[in-house]
């Protein structure tokens, strides 16, 4: 699986940009919603810091201007709104923003292992979770269906739906993740995120279609499945006999369960990263500028520190929470390694022991680790495209108008 999602998705900024040139906005505005659609795959390049928004518009527009309102500039403001919640909200977007469509414990808090083993026997649902092991990503528009058949039909806490799939994804970003799952559940938006076979088979290819099963039926009756408590559902469906029907077909399933890959809180051995060795890294540093090249800004030192000692870092304390898989690890690094002479697995002491002799150090701020940073680097603030909003927005739609007040061209971003 490694070497495949290595293939399919280099880890270089080179990788990259040569991926922006492969953009082409009319046939992602017009296909976009489709699974063999023409997406764009920026998005683990963008998570982990080896490109930037600025730096996919530029490119594009280099063979042809674009409205502000266009579908792909839409897109690319969806993901700086969700920091923009992240960066007011803080952790709070961990919680349900406000209530949904059911009280909170009316949802179970653990993931069921049918999910996890994509042996539902819901085609659309396995066929997705089978993507996401084999590749580390998932298309949009089936994580949306995934995450409503966990809160809507199975009533599933979104919070346990998002920590695993974030877990899982090469892309995984935690505002991305965590708040597109509230806007499905209908906790960081005004309804639930509703789908049905129907969608499934417009959007998605045959193997995926679930004709049926639980997503075969009205949005009318789907609506009322999400609103109604699962005690009650679960009574309703055994006496309609969909409840037996949905249980023999996940018999069948079991057949095919699938592993669920392991999760990594420290990196592999071989991978070379180290803790830092008082008696030969630390000294390296005295009297020295440093630049920490970390997950989610992996890119060169900018101009003015072409004399610092580049050193890559993982922070234990984050990895713990928030553990990866094999390959994610063996992604960053490949993309680290490249940039530092040296990389290290270290705590926030270890950090702020190792560089206190260092003359100044600096970083990028970034959420993930903005707490772990402070105590010890001069962070610049994380690349933007669009204006600062300083006002908090609760929706898209009102972020998305104070942010391109009286723009019109894309251009005009840049």
């Amino acid at each position: 699986m490694s070497t495949d999602v290595m293939q399919a998705y280099p880890p270089s900024r080179a990788a990259g940009v040569e991926r922006i040139k492969r953009v082409q906005p009319a046939a992602y505005a017009r296909t976009r919603n489709h699974l063999s659609g023409a997406v764009t795959g920026l998005s683990p390049y963008l998570t982990h810091g080896l490109l930037t928004l600025e730096d996919v518009l530029a490119e594009v527009l280099q063979r042809g201007s674009l409205d502000v309102g266009h579908k792909l500039v839409f897109e690319l403001g969806w993901r700086e709104f969700f920091r923009h919640v992240w960066q007011h909200a803080g952790t709070g977007i961990l919680s349900s923003l406000h209530p949904g469509p059911l009280p909170e414990q009316a949802y179970a808090r653990e993931l069921p292992a049918d999910i996890r083993q994509a042996c539902t026997g819901v085609p659309v649902i396995d066929e997705a979770v089978r993507t996401l092991y084999a590749t580390g990503m998932l298309h949009n528009h089936a994580r949306m269906w995934l995450a409503s058949y966990v809160v809507h039909l199975r009533h599933v806490h979104w919070r346990a739906g998002a920590d695993w799939l974030v877990a899982h994804l090469l892309d995984g970003d935690l505002a991305s993740n965590h708040l597109s799952w509230q806007w499905v559940a209908g906790t960081g938006s005004h309804k639930p995120y509703l789908f049905n076979a129907e969608n499934v088979a417009r959007y998605a290819p045959a193997s995926w279609h679930s004709p049926g099963s639980v997503v075969d039926q009205s949005y009318e009756d789907l609506d009322r499945m999400a609103r109604t408590s699962p005690g009650i559902l679960d009574k309703a469906n055994h006496a309609a006999g969909t409840l037996a029907r949905a249980t023999h077909a996940a018999r069948l399933a079991q057949r095919h369960a699938l592993a669920e890959p392991d999760l990594r809180t420290a990196p592999p051995p071989d991978m070379g990263v180290k803790t830092p060795d008082a008696s030969q890294d630390v000294p390296c540093l005295s009297g020295r500028t440093v630049w920490l090249v970390h997950p989610w800004a992996l890119r060169s030192p900018p101009p003015g520190f072409e004399d610092a000692v580049v050193v890559g870092v993982y922070p234990r304390e984050h990895h713990a929470a928030w553990p990866w898989p094999e390959v994610r690890w063996r992604w960053v690094d490949a993309a680290m390694a490249e940039l530092t002479s040296q990389r290290w697995w270290v705590s926030s002491q270890e950090l702020a022991s190792a560089l206190a002799g260092a003359a100044r150090v600096h970083s990028v701020d970034d959420p993930h680790i903005s707490a772990w940073l402070e105590p010890v680097a001069q962070l610049d603030p994380a690349p933007r495209l669009f204006p600062q909003v300083e006002r908090p927005c609760a929706s898209f739609s009102q972020w998305w108008t104070r942010a391109t007040r009286g723009l019109k061209r894309a251009q005009e971003l840049l």
